[in-house]
């Protein structure tokens, strides 16, 4: 896992911009602590941080074709993620002619491009985001995996495009400004998660599934990968067993490393099923005795102060040191003081991160926390994130409100509570825009013939949660290990699991009353009952009536603003800056945090407000 950033202009000459690249590719030193690289040509500049994981010794970048002149390459490849297929693909390059000099992925892919062109990306599996640089035909390519695990921004200059994998490193080319409009304030309040526009204006992200091309003709996009309502004739018992082996395969590819793995073992389902087939494998692997590292976070308070909310029915800990024990892994839980998570030096880091002033509030910051202890011990980390989306996890696919409302149905939960109240003076209208967003997204849905009023609303759930909900969740998990030099992995984000359960039958994947029925059934015998038949649980977040006291302080401090009373509804947040902080509920407390991350947000990145 890494950073990459860089250029492509047919207007000047690269080669005399280096404090341009250099400056580029240092925002993203956290991304990839141990190497930096740069490469300048005429036409483009590539730059490169790295996070070595696998062939420590052999895998530096930028790379380019011929290691002999790296002065006159014919491709140059700066890339970011894993290719889990990278054994497979080297054998059938070797096949077809060529060559490898390291054991690294990164020269897979280089090669893979040398032999396929841009069609590379069909051939790939894994999370990635990459650019190459085509010194023979003079284009330039950017490509991001299907799911979107990587995170891939761009942004037009004079003459071609700057690429980067955070807005950060797009900002420090002298001619990408950090400009907000209201476009983008519209595009990041509305909570739709749209990928393309981004708060900031001019800058967008290269779809998931997608690749982008420059050329002498211009810039133009398409995408290799999206989802399909594809046949499904296999019964239940069948759909069970492809399961089990679907998500076992993606858990023994993405256990390769030449560094420490570990597991992120909350004790749900998800995580529990993962690390045991992890374990599973490891064992294979390395012996009856090997162990795989697993962690959960909890609070010093959650045991005495838990109260169960709209989001979360139970204390997680029991279930994960239960869940360990099972497994048998080297469990430990990371607890954090609540009063940690005020740190103004910890928030800042989690908005820095972000590049964005939408976030969760504590649970970013806690989740930042845990992958910096995490940090400590490993190098790589596996999560069950994406199960939710991928099996039917959420209540709004068992709701009938949900099921019934004409609206994004993570809208539903504590409505507008949740969400930052702006100054009614901007106009966004948000609510014309979610409303046209909705239909937008509706009618990108792919159906089947026939299907009946259940499982065509069933199939409309999953794709707004796989496109929309999902690619926030992944945008946050990779921001914050990212920040803190930790590569996370979702095997659960696999192409193919994901394109066999969204072709799956509703009736499948419910058959059991509850949601994730695939999964528990799948997972029987891999975890302990109680795991298995607990209810949906989201992360965990402090109780501490402490930290709600202190989260209304740094929500007045951040209403002291001038340019944040422009932006945010003062006497709309009063309700929640005046409610006792041992009463204070989950909504009201978000839209305290959202006020507090945009206070830090405009006082560290300083965008040019067009409003």
């Amino acid at each position: 896992m890494c950073g990459i950033t860089g250029w492509a202009s047919f207007h000047r000459d690269a080669r005399t911009q280096a404090p341009v690249i250099g400056a580029m590719t240092d925002t993203l030193t956290p991304r990839g602590p141990d190497a930096r690289g740069i490469w300048l040509g005429e036409r483009a500049a590539l730059g490169h941080r790295r996070l070595a994981v696998i062939d420590l010794a052999g895998g530096a970048q930028p790379m380019t074709d011929r290691p002999d002149r790296p002065d006159r390459p014919t491709l140059v490849l700066s890339y970011s993620g894993e290719v889990y297929n990278h054994h497979a693909l080297r054998a059938e390059l070797r096949r077809r002619g060529h060559h490898f000099r390291t054991r690294s992925d990164t020269e897979v892919v280089l090669r893979a491009y040398a032999e396929w062109g841009e069609d590379v990306a069909g051939h790939l599996e894994g999370m990635f985001a990459f650019a190459v640089w085509d010194e023979r035909a003079q284009r330039l390519l950017l490509v991001r995996d299907r799911l979107g695990v990587k995170p891939l921004f761009w942004a037009a200059v004079d003459g071609g495009l700057a690429f980067a994998s955070e807005p950060k490193a797009l900002f420090a080319h002298p001619e990408v400004r950090p400009r907000v409009d209201a476009d983008g304030l519209r595009e990041a309040y509305s909570l739709l998660f749209n990928t393309g526009p981004t708060v900031w204006s001019g800058v967008r992200e290269v779809e998931p599934g997608g690749l982008l091309v420059l050329d002498r003709d211009g810039i133009r996009e398409r995408r290799y990968w999206q989802l399909e309502a594809d046949t499904h004739d296999d019964d239940r018992d069948t759909a069970v067993e492809r399961v089990r082996e679907l998500v076992g395969s993606a858990a023994r590819s993405q256990l390769e490393a030449d560094v420490p793995v570990c597991s992120l073992l909350s004790g749900g389902i998800d995580s529990t099923v993962l690390t045991a087939l992890l374990a599973d494998e490891l064992r294979l692997r390395e012996g009856p005795d090997a162990r795989i590292r697993s962690h959960a976070v909890d609070y010093s308070d959650q045991a005495e102060q838990f109260t169960g909310d709209v989001l979360r029915t139970g204390h997680d800990t029991p279930y994960a040191t239960e869940a360990g024990a099972f497994i048998g892994t080297d469990h430990s839980t990371v607890v954090l003081d609540p009063h940690a998570l005020l740190d103004p030096e910890h928030r800042k880091a989690v908005v820095v991160a972000r590049d964005s002033p939408i976030g969760v509030g504590d649970m970013d910051t806690s989740l930042y926390l845990l992958f910096g202890e995490i940090r400590k011990h490993s190098t790589v980390a596996l999560s069950g994130e994406a199960a939710d989306e991928v099996f039917g996890g959420y209540p709004w696919f068992h709701d009938p409100k949900a099921l019934a409302a004409d609206t994004f149905p993570w809208l539903l939960v504590n409505g507008d509570d949740a969400a930052m109240p702006l100054n009614a003076e901007l106009d966004l209208r948000i609510g014309e825009f979610r409303n046209d967003t909705y239909r937008s997204a509706l009618a990108a849905v792919p159906h089947r013939d026939g299907e009946s009023p259940v499982e065509h609303r069933q199939r409309e759930m999953q794709h707004l949660s796989l496109t929309r909900w999902l690619r926030q969740l992944l945008h946050r998990k990779d921001r914050l290990s990212m920040a803190q030099g930790l590569e996370v992995r979702v095997p659960y984000c696999d192409h193919r699991l994901v394109e066999y359960a969204f072709a799956t039958p509703w009736a499948h994947k419910s058959f059991d009353g509850r949601e994730k029925s695939l999964l528990r059934a799948a997972g029987a015998g891999l975890a302990p009952h109680s795991v298995l038949h607990r209810p949906k649980n989201h992360y965990p977040a402090t109780h501490h009536p402490d930290y709600n006291r202190g989260l209304q302080e740094l929500a007045r401090d951040a209403l002291s603003s001038e340019q944040v009373r422009a932006l945010a509804d003062e006497s709309r947040l009063k309700p929640a800056l005046d409610t006792p902080p041992d009463q204070l509920v989950w909504g009201h407390r978000l839209r305290l945090e959202r006020v507090v991350d945009l206070a830090l947000w405009l006082d560290h990145h300083r965008p040019e407000l067009a409003l």
